[in-house]
């Protein structure tokens, strides 16, 4: 458990125990510190569960007014401006956000980055953004690291709408380039 300022964030343990509680099936894969998503997926692709893993991007406006958690499909190449454009944000003013934040309202930190860790933002801080693609492909499982870069955890696409719902977030959905 990360405690920032007065505010207790839950880790792993505290993930899985929430899952728990909304009655969702997980598979989980213990591999390696994986640093970034195509690390990943050597570990996922080897255990030979069929799903579709999340890169994730930690963001936030110039002003530091709105935070957002993007996740599309790992090949997806992202152009922040039409990002931008989609949420209504001019599009020189949208940027990564800063670590220290994310580690404040989530839970954590470079190379975990993960929709899972929206459990943590209860104040509903950070808006999620979703690769419409994740939800209307034919893809099994979504595969998001559980709070920690060292495991890669899997759910039907439902089971992982469900959870961020009961988060309190409602995923806005971004179109993007059909992927060649």
């Amino acid at each position: 458990v990360t405690k920032m300022a007065d505010k207790q964030l839950g880790g792993r343990a505290e993930l899985e125990a929430e899952l728990e509680k909304l009655g969702i099936q997980t598979e989980t894969i213990e591999h390696p510190e994986a640093f970034t998503v195509e690390d990943m997926t050597k570990y996922v692709s080897a255990a030979s569960i069929p799903g579709v893993m999340c890169k994730n991007l930690f963001l936030r406006d110039k002003r530091m007014k709105s935070l957002w958690l993007l996740s599309v499909l790992l090949n997806r190449k992202v152009n922040l401006g039409l990002v931008a454009k989609q949420i209504g944000v001019k599009p020189n003013h949208l940027s990564f956000g800063k670590e220290s934040i994310m580690l404040e309202k989530l839970g954590v930190g470079q190379g975990c980055v993960t929709p899972l860790a929206l459990f943590n933002d209860t104040q509903g801080e950070v808006k999620f953004l979703l690769d419409a693609d994740i939800v209307e492909g034919d893809h099994g499982k979504v595969f998001c690291h559980p709070m920690t870069n060292a495991a890669s955890l899997g759910m039907s696409v439902e089971d992982f709408l469900k959870f961020v719902r009961a988060t309190g977030h409602d995923p806005k959905l971004i179109q993007f380039e059909p992927l060649v």
